[in-house]
């Protein structure tokens, strides 16, 4: 079975327009992270992709919705969040739900975040693999957190051999 890498959603995979109201599906525009399609392109060769967000108003439809319209839906297998797992991002029990819904060993999965606290401390606790996706924040991460300062370098520090 390929390891899985969850991906959070807004301002990691799609830009997330703090003017912007409603569900991101219905926004008159939306578009991707720069280098999200190349990065989501090649690493879902050798890991399945899913979205870990915390989008509390937004179904999965409506959130594969949003990604169906940048075309980044083609490289998605699953969506979780508030609707399928009864619980908001931010806590070790939204991935503690997330390996079990995948039954696999946290080893096997990666975490990639803009957000330390929602998206990475979690997942630490939870013992995935994780990634900080992160320009300006200057706090110290967590030893076993890799920070990346753009999507496409985890083309070459998660999956090395598809380069």
């Amino acid at each position: 079975m390929k390891p899985v890498i969850l991906f959070d959603w807004g301002d990691t995979l799609m830009v997330d327009d703090p003017q912007a109201v409603g569900k991101m599906c219905d926004w008159p525009r939306v578009e991707a992270v720069n280098c999200a399609h190349q990065t989501l392109q090649t690493l879902s060769r050798t890991h399945r992709i899913l979205v870990a967000t915390n989008a509390q108003d937004s179904a999965v439809d409506e959130i594969a919705a949003a990604f169906k319209r940048v075309n980044l839906d083609t490289y998605i297998d699953g969506y979780f969040c508030y609707q399928n797992l009864g619980i908001g991002k931010g806590s070790r029990v939204f991935f503690d739900r997330i390996l079990a819904q995948l039954n696999m060993p946290a080893n096997q999965v990666s975490m990639v975040g803009d957000n330390l606290d929602n998206d990475i401390l979690p997942a630490v606790e939870a013992g995935l693999n994780t990634y900080w996706l992160n320009t300006d924040d200057h706090r110290v991460c967590p030893a076993s957190t890799a920070r990346v300062h753009c999507l496409s370098a985890l083309i070459t520090i998660v999956a090395p051999s598809t380069e």
